[in-house]
């Protein structure tokens, strides 16, 4: 039996195909560690965890990414409050959260980028936005124009 995933572009039901055959490249966004887990992040590291069990148990070889966003407003603001280095307290949560994976039979990813590890790129990312004319800064923010990008909206059906 083929392997089929519902495409949201299509809105239909398709053959799964990779873009190299045998190997899959999943992206799973993480959890932003400014506190402690909650059952909602188990829920996500369980469901593609499944996700990742069956493609490899279909003879795929994964490469399976989820990224901890280390640095953001949470995770400055619950530091100050406690007193201590923002990368810190982030770092706790991150050894935290990788035990009760552990705990919950979770196979670790192959990858776990931080955006702190990523913030040189990230950077040049938006520099490169705003040089094309799709971001614009304010007031200390980067926003994107989504009046420019023609396929804005196109996965949720929204304009």
């Amino acid at each position: 039996m083929a392997l089929a995933i519902y495409n949201t572009l299509t809105r239909r039901k398709e053959p799964f195909e990779t873009l190299e055959p045998g190997k899959v490249r999943m992206y799973v966004c993480g959890v932003t560690v400014y506190d402690r887990a909650h059952v909602g992040h188990a829920m996500s590291a369980v469901v593609f965890d499944v996700i990742r069990r069956y493609l490899e148990y279909r003879g795929y070889r994964v490469r399976h990414v989820v990224n901890y966003t280390d640095v953001e407003d949470k995770v400055i603001r619950r530091a100050a409050e406690k007193g201590v280095e923002p990368l810190a307290l982030a770092a706790s949560y991150i050894d935290e959260f990788d035990r009760q994976l552990k705990d919950l039979n979770v196979l670790p990813a192959t990858e776990y980028p931080r955006a702190s590890e990523e913030m040189g790129r990230i950077q040049a990312m938006i520099a490169g936005l705003i040089e094309r004319g799709v971001a614009y800064a304010g007031e200390g923010d980067v926003y994107f124009r989504v009046a420019r990008d023609a396929d804005y909206g196109r996965l949720s059906g929204r304009k």
